[in-house]
């Protein structure tokens, strides 16, 4: 199975989960509405199992070593303790949370619904997926698979706070999506917060009433209501959640900054009672007229820099292979190659106050500091205008390129190439 499209080129990874063009799905659904896009619309003929498949489930559930929480194991709606399918890891493994093969088996039988979480971590066919299609919706990505049992359902009407892709991978399940009761919710309100009002709208008739096959997918928006149930025989399906990035983390990340006015600082006056409006009024004037004062003062670069620390680090870049890497950093000459390592998300400035002959290489995890002289070679190896390590620009001899070059190396920034 490939996921190649007719005349052997690949498919995005967007293609593969809406039938319709990127602008037009960003356009008419993104953030708004549901989205089914059935396997022929799709041109997926032979589904997503290329991705992961039951054999593939099996592998990871009995061969791997899998640990909580990369296994949560649903039934009737409720999440079983870890507890009931986990144990030691026998002679060498000095731990006690693996997960039990024979214990899941027990569990699936009966009817519960196995749920593999961080497959976005530790199953390469979707390490390279999420690592383009996170690429391509600029938004940090996690993936789970959803094994069900024949007629089976594991979780009750309920919405995330986060946009999923739904992937149908084997068999038959059916969904019953319901409109939301609060649309756009953020992370620090789930569902469960306003489950009346989720269960009286759940009984209610459905926004869509759909039964997924293989290589069918679903486009949710976050708030979107819905349930899912197994049909005659067994399913599987990859739910791609993609964290939202909303306005009000501009809010956070303005917040984060206003604790440097000093005005916002200040302490209440000494014996003010909280619990009385009356006594906060003044109060609460002062301190919304020293916000509006300071938020028309924000600086975007501080602010940017806030989302920078949140967002890089929630999508990590490509894996690198360390003992390969190790060996090309000790082979390393003027004629070898080396390339930015995929996904990796930098930024090249001036290192700052006390260091006024040096520059930054700003990443996900931390910053590194260069000679200035690095700058143009940094950025020309960074934007991918130069592979061979003779011929970074700005460095007096092949001596100093092979310096960075390790350094990159070293630092994981490059791979071989």
């Amino acid at each position: 199975m490939t996921d190649e499209a007719p005349g052997g080129h690949r498919r995005p990874a967007l293609a593969r989960c809406v039938a319709l063009a990127p602008s037009n799905f960003v356009t008419a659904h993104w953030g708004r509405t549901p989205l089914l896009s059935r396997a022929a619309e799709l041109g997926n003929p032979d589904g997503f199992a290329d991705l992961f498949s039951p054999a593939d489930a099996d592998d990871l559930l009995s061969r791997r070593g899998l640990r909580t929480p990369f296994l949560r194991v649903a039934k009737e709606g409720q999440v079983l303790p870890a507890a009931r399918f986990t144990g030691g890891g026998g002679a060498g493994a000095e731990i006690g949370d693996q997960v039990l093969d024979e214990k899941i088996l027990d569990l699936y039988a009966d009817g519960a619904t196995l749920v593999l979480q961080g497959l976005h971590r530790n199953w390469p066919p979707l390490i390279d997926f999420t690592r383009e299609l996170g690429a391509a919706l600029s938004q940090p990505l996690q993936v789970n698979a959803y094994l069900t049992p024949a007629g089976n359902q594991g979780f009750a009407t309920h919405y995330d706070t986060h946009d999923v892709f739904v992937l149908q991978v084997d068999g038959r399940k059916h969904w019953r999506i319901h409109e939301p009761v609060l649309p756009d919710p953020l992370e620090r309100q789930p569902w469960g917060g306003r489950a009346d009002e989720v269960s009286a709208t759940a009984a209610g008739p459905p926004a869509l009433d759909v039964t997924l096959a293989p290589g069918d997918a679903l486009y949710l928006p976050r708030g979107w209501l819905h349930s899912a149930q197994a049909q005659q025989g067994s399913s599987l399906h990859l739910t791609v959640g993609v964290r939202a990035l909303t306005r009000y983390a501009l809010v956070e990340a303005l917040l984060g900054l206003a604790a440097e006015d000093q005005r916002l600082r200040a302490s209440l006056p000494f014996g003010l009672d909280l619990a009385e409006p009356d006594q906060i009024a003044k109060e609460l004037t002062e301190t919304v007229t020293a916000l509006q004062d300071w938020l028309g003062q924000a600086d975007p670069a501080a602010v940017a820099a806030k989302l920078r620390e949140r967002v890089w680090p929630a999508a990590r870049p490509a894996p690198i292979r360390p003992l390969a890497q190790a060996d090309a950093i000790a082979a390393l000459d003027a004629d070898s190659r080396i390339t930015p390592r995929e996904g990796l998300r930098w930024q090249v400035t001036p290192a700052g106050d006390g260091e006024p002959d040096r520059v930054a290489l700003r990443l996900f995890d931390r910053t590194i500091t260069f000679p200035g002289q690095c700058a143009l070679a940094l950025r020309a190896f960074l934007d991918g205008g130069v592979s061979r390590v003779g011929d970074l620009p700005g460095l007096d001899d092949d001596a100093d390129r092979i310096v960075l070059a390790r350094r990159l190396l070293r630092e994981a920034v490059a791979v071989p190439g």
